[in-house]
């Protein structure tokens, strides 16, 4: 394959592209269950490319349907949420959240077919305070991801949403891109500002850390590492998770507890759902305090536009490509902050949004520290043409239990001691969430 057609492959998530139809394959979070109320207004929906509304009903219950009714293709954004259906303002028909065609009223009763229409519609979950939305052909939906961070009550959890305006690889690999962070977040910063011991400490140290990657059931994880004079290792282990998760590696391995997903909109806008929980819940170096006392400089609150009911109207940052993200040349000049941006998360935004709505990855000479990267990129190419080319059901549909295998964060070990069985080491004490079905078996 050429490494055009790899980039099609690996970025376009329309209805029957490669990567497409992969990803249909799982449950995808879609929104937050608090942006539905009971026969409140309907919400439109953007999602793999998907024009859907989504609504929730006088039970309840979440509806996520094509936007367009069945009938003559007016939008049911416009429609009335009533009764336990929503119904079309164009001629009156209604559906519940199953998509059946509940009332013709403008249909002769002896003539009525309702019963033979429906409008396409999606199945629905709802856990860890988020909406999902399955969207494969199966008639009965695999397991939802036994993600760690969806074990975590919901009260100790932190669900954030975040809009970016480029493709969903360009997002998802600034996460699994570690060294980025000695710069792009931490370029101003000398290690004699954070305690002994800081974890952020080695970030900026040794900017130039070394790698060890291999693929792993869930998908690929990687250890930068650093040797200490002492004889021991410090890692940053971090993960990626089929289709489009990432466990980030900045707090203490043993009681971080993240995921991150990478929801393409379409091909060219991506939602950002982080889900932190437990002791470390939105634990990120965002918040890590110097000496001084402070965080972080450009570690700053997130601002974001009131929402709209556009396609792309929701959990959009104040600090975008249009303003260029609000950055602060003299803040740059004098090295307060090394990017002249505030907020580490709008860094990350921005400097991915300036690559493109999708990045030309003819153009890139990768490095060697850019080896996460290139073993994932490779790993989504032969799960998703697997399945296009042979039915080959990708890792982590069925067998959902092997995301709980994945944790992520940093750690010291014996230098000498394998990487991977150190991490299985660590494993074993960290503070896990289990589902219930997993308390019960041990």
């Amino acid at each position: 394959m050429s490494k055009s057609t790899d980039g099609q492959d690996l970025t376009l998530v329309g209805p029957g592209t490669v990567m497409g139809e992969m990803m249909r394959q799982y449950w995808i979070p879609a929104a937050l269950s608090s942006e539905l109320s009971v026969d409140g207004d309907p919400m439109r929906l953007m999602l793999l490319g998907e024009q859907l509304i989504a609504f929730r009903d006088s039970s309840g219950r979440v509806g996520v349907l094509d936007h367009q009714c069945p009938h003559r293709c007016a939008s049911l954004f416009l429609g009335r949420n009533e009764h336990d259906g929503i119904r079309c303002v164009y001629h009156g028909w209604k559906f519940d959240v199953d998509g059946r065609c509940l009332e013709m009223p403008n249909v002769p009763p002896p003539q009525d077919f309702k019963e033979k229409v429906r409008a396409k519609s999606y199945k629905v979950r709802e856990s860890a305070g988020l909406i999902w939305v399955y969207m494969g052909a199966r008639a009965e939906a695999p397991p939802m991801p036994m993600l760690e961070a969806l074990f975590v009550p919901e009260q100790d959890l932190t669900v954030t949403i975040l809009q970016r305006e480029a493709n969903w690889l360009q997002g998802l690999e600034g996460d699994i891109d570690t060294s980025h962070f000695g710069f792009l977040h931490a370029g101003h910063i000398n290690p004699d500002d954070f305690e002994e011991g800081h974890p952020a400490r080695h970030t900026v140290s040794n900017r130039a850390p070394e790698y060890k990657v291999t693929e792993t059931d869930w998908g690929t994880m990687y250890g930068a590492f650093r040797p200490e004079t002492d004889g021991q290792m410090h890692w940053r282990m971090a993960h990626f998770c089929l289709p489009f998760w990432t466990q980030t590696p900045n707090a203490d391995f043993a009681d971080h507890v993240v995921a991150k997903a990478w929801v393409p909109m379409d091909d060219t806008h991506t939602m950002l759902i982080s889900i932190y929980g437990g002791r470390a819940k939105g634990a990120t170096y965002s918040s890590s305090k110097l000496k001084s006392g402070g965080g972080i400089p450009g570690a700053d609150g997130l601002d974001y536009l009131p929402n709209t009911t556009d396609w792309f109207g929701r959990w959009r940052p104040v600090q975008n490509i249009g303003n260029d993200w609000q950055i602060d040349r003299e803040a740059q000049r004098s090295n307060k902050i090394y990017t002249g941006i505030r907020n580490i998360v709008m860094q990350d935004q921005a400097v991915t949004e300036s690559m493109g709505p999708i990045v030309d990855h003819t153009k890139e000479h990768l490095a060697p520290s850019d080896v996460m990267i290139s073993r994932t990129r490779r790993r989504l190419l032969n799960a998703a043409r697997a399945f296009a080319n042979s039915g080959t059901v990708p890792s982590g549909v069925d067998d959902a239990e092997v995301f709980f295998n994945a944790r992520a964060g940093s750690y010291y070990a014996d230098a000498k001691l394998d990487w991977l069985e150190a991490y299985q080491d660590k494993l074993k004490t960290a503070i896990r969430w289990r589902a219930p079905s997993q308390q019960a078996a041990e």
